[in-house]
């Protein structure tokens, strides 16, 4: 045991574990006079079994073959085929070395000692020697080993590279001494170098793949980014020996993916609207503070204005600034006031707007926003501390976001330009100012949506009809735009045009589906598409009365559109039951007119649906407020128009614009009508014309005697020549001179000019020439024809009538 005791105390370096094993301790003879539980156990010998026994033992000259003696094959060591104590032949790794000489008794002898271990568990070893050489000398991951106080005992080579010192100068420092202010940025654990470590340590659980952001120890001022892992390092006994960190350097590629984040987080928050001030200020906002301390953004006042950039030329434009911000700023900084600026000679921003190009320094890049190769304006990049220069892939990173701004500037400044025209269009359009007629009272508002851009397809509209009647008309094309004022301006002349021709509602709707039906055929056959896919061919409603001051009726049809509301003067609303009628440019399907009786000081309320109806209220909802608000009718009606709108559209119309006609009635008194039947035969000329005249001289009009008698006698005699059944003679004092001839035919005459040799025709050329206008109108039981006349210009009230 004394030899046992001496092999257990050896100073042995060898590859092997003495203590797993198989040892065995030999004498200067080779005989075996220690053997160790291991070997027991690997080889099956007790020690009384082998001690004493000569190395052969294990080692027959049959299994060496004609090789050296077993002492001199194990002197450096080998793999060795030993024989088991049951006979089987066991493979194994083994090497002989010197110990210090032991004690036989009174005698001392060098002594030998045997190692051998299982051929697996030394390859293994080696394996993970050669790896460890490889990690420490070739691997490009920097490893790092740090005892339990945190300080670093280990590093190889790229860490060492990583650090950039030496590693005398750094070997047994802290982790938190190496990298001060460094902290990490993944979520949900520990900020500092020093508590991710104790944490590994404390809960032997690794931590994989956390982003640390810092500088190096020698390249200060430069933000780096590594990807490091932690695992705990103990022993075979789970004792502590310390962490070990994995780390290598991802800033080009976290820089890279910083850059992507910005370029998706600017296609998403750049060019929201097609305001050119809101987009700048999205630019700004996107950059800054995460890729510029400071942006400014300038743009030309001719694409502020809508039009074309101004080509490049001897003299800069003028430039307005529409936003900045800067990193002093928080999130809501002060609204930004466009202002103009003017940059020196030899500036950069200078530089940049006379070449068309991209100019920078170390701090600063002005980029310029370019559409279709043309500058629109400038956005200036600037950077201080503590951010670096900018480097090449940021300068790239600007240009893009720049160019991604300038297709945004350039959608919103050709919007801008269309809106402008449109807006233009809708403006000579629609009527500025209502005349109003003798009929009605009238007041009227239109407010264009905010959210569409502010053009649409609405309008209203009243017309002078003959006999003192006046025609109301309220419409709506769907759709917002030029193509939607066109439309409609096209839709408000044509209503004109036909309601001057005295036509009844449903008439006048029925030739109005026509022509949009017609319209929309023809823009289908210029695109190649079908008619029935047009919008203006479904999209089209509109409502048309038409009031007479001297009976008090009104007559009303509608296309699609929604009915008017009616207050009587006791303050009663009512929406009539009027037959809707389809939307027009349907075609093949009539519409109906339907006719009620309005007491005099009645209230009529014509509008469109963007005044009842929104996201947030249905139309039942939307003509209730209204119909309370119309209870208080007898307030002026400029009045009532502003608090309809007050109620129904408190912040104005979102979605769709509006329209509302308020229209009061009035009657036409009976002193200033004066009506006639008259017999079909030749007689009656002459009693229209005495009839005529008298009425004249009571109303004080003897002026007119002689122009009013001849027209009488021509109206009357060709309605005694070509008509039948009773004739009516009617005159009006109005503003003007009304005189009407009606009779039950359906033929109108016609107005010519004569030839030398005829005998007659010239009667109605006289007419025209002697009063302002003429015309025919239609009715159920045959037709009227009716002349205006202007009062002399000391009569009160005359006016001259427009042709």
């Amino acid at each position: 045991m004394n030899a046992w005791n001496a092999a257990e105390s050896a100073d042995f370096r060898g590859p092997l574990d003495v203590t797993r094993a198989a040892t065995a301790v030999l004498d200067a003879q080779d005989l075996i006079i220690g053997w160790s539980p291991a070997a027991q156990r690997l080889l099956g010998y007790l020690p009384e079994e082998i001690v004493g026994q000569r190395l052969e033992m294990l080692v027959p000259p049959a299994l060496r073959g004609a090789g050296p003696a077993p002492e001199d094959a194990l002197s450096g060591g080998r793999e060795l085929t030993l024989r088991h104590r049951n006979g089987r032949l066991v493979r194994m790794a083994a090497t002989l070395c010197p110990l210090a000489t032991v004690s036989e008794g009174s005698v001392r002898q060098p002594a030998r000692l045997l190692v051998a271990g299982e051929l697996d568990a030394q390859r293994m070893w080696e394996s993970r020697q050669a790896m460890l050489h490889g990690l420490a000398t070739r691997s490009p991951v920097g490893l790092g080993i740090y005892d339990t106080d945190l300080r670093l005992t280990w590093a190889n080579s790229a860490y060492i590279r990583e650090v950039g010192l030496p590693l005398r100068e750094f070997l047994g420092a802290r982790a938190d001494e190496l990298y001060p202010d460094g902290e990490f940025l993944t979520e949900g654990y520990p900020r500092t170098l020093d508590a991710v470590m104790h944490q590994v340590i404390d809960t032997g659980e690794p931590i994989l793949d956390l982003h640390f952001v810092g500088e190096k120890p020698s390249d200060p001022g430069r933000e780096h980014v590594w990807s490091c892992s932690y695992y705990r390092l103990q022993d075979a006994d789970g004792q502590v020996l310390g962490v070990c960190e994995d780390a290598f350097d991802i800033t080009g590629r976290y820089q890279a993916q910083r850059r992507l984040n910005l370029l998706v987080e600017a296609g998403a928050r750049i060019g929201t609207t097609l305001d050119m001030t809101v987009t700048a200020r999205e630019v700004t906002e996107v950059a800054v503070p995460e890729f510029a301390t400071a942006v400014t953004v300038d743009l030309m006042q001719s694409v502020r204005n809508g039009d074309e950039p101004e080509p490049a030329g001897g003299t800069l434009p003028t430039l307005v600034r529409v936003a900045a911000r800067s990193a002093e700023e928080g999130p809501d900084g002060t609204p930004y006031s466009p202002h103009r600026v003017e940059y020196p000679p030899g500036s950069l921003q200078y530089r940049s707007l006379s070449s068309g190009g991209m100019v920078r320094d170390e701090t600063t890049v002005v980029v310029p926003l370019r559409a279709g190769g043309t500058p629109m304006g400038l956005v200036t990049f600037r950077r201080g501390a503590p951010m670096p220069a900018f480097d090449k892939g940021e300068i790239e990173l600007a240009d893009e976001l720049v160019t991604r701004t300038a297709v945004c500037l350039d959608n919103a400044r050709r919007f801008t330009r269309e809106h402008t025209a449109a807006l233009t269009l809708q403006r000579n359009l629609l009527p500025q100012h209502l005349a109003a007629p003798s009929a009605v009272d009238l007041a009227h508002r239109y407010l264009p949506s905010d959210e569409r851009g502010g053009v649409g397809g609405d309008w209203f509209d009243v017309i002078g009809l003959s006999g003192t009647r006046v025609g109301l008309v309220v419409g709506d094309v769907v759709g917002h735009g030029l193509q939607a004022a066109a439309t409609m301006g096209r839709l408000r002349t044509t209503v004109r045009a036909l309601a001057r021709l005295d036509l009844a509602p449903d008439e006048l709707l029925g030739r109005l589906d026509d022509l949009v039906e017609q319209t929309a055929e023809e823009q289908a056959a210029m695109i190649g598409s079908d008619p029935g896919t047009d919008d203006v061919a479904t999209g089209v409603t509109c409502l048309y009365a038409v009031y007479d001051p001297v009976s008090r009726r009104c007559t009303m049809a509608r296309a699609g559109h929604l009915p008017p509301a009616v207050v009587d003067p006791e303050g009663g609303v009512s929406f009539p039951d009027l037959p809707a009628g389809p939307p027009l440019g349907l075609g093949g399907l009539p519409f109906e007119s339907l006719e009620i009786e309005l007491p005099v000081g009645s209230l009529l309320a014509l509008f469109t649906n963007g005044l009842v109806e929104s996201r947030d209220r249905d139309v039942d909802a939307g003509l209730e407020i209204l119909a309370g608000v119309l209870g208080e009718h007898r307030r002026p009606l400029d009045d009532l128009c502003d608090h309809a709108l007050t109620e129904l559209l408190p912040d104005g119309p979102a979605t769709d614009d509006s329209a509302l006609l308020l229209v009061r009635t009035r009657e036409l008194d009976a002193r200033q009508v004066a009506a006639w039947e008259l017999p079909a035969e030749p007689a009656a000329v002459g009693k229209a014309r005495e009839l005529a005249t008298g009425q004249l001289r009571e109303w004080g009009l003897a002026e007119l005697s002689y122009a009013t008698e001849l027209v009488v006698s021509e109206l009357v005699t060709n309605a005694v020549r070509h008509a039948a059944g009773p004739l009516h003679l009617r005159l009006l004092r109005d503003r003007t001179l009304l005189t009407e001839v009606s009779d039950t035919a359906h033929t109108s005459p016609h107005l010519r000019h004569s030839a030398s040799d005829d005998e007659g025709g010239r009667g109605l050329f006289i007419v025209a020439q002697l009063v302002q206008r003429w015309g025919t109108r239609y009715t159920p039981y045959g037709k009227t024809i009716w002349t205006e006349q202007a009062f002399p210009a000391r009569y009160p009230g005359a006016r001259r009538p427009a042709r």
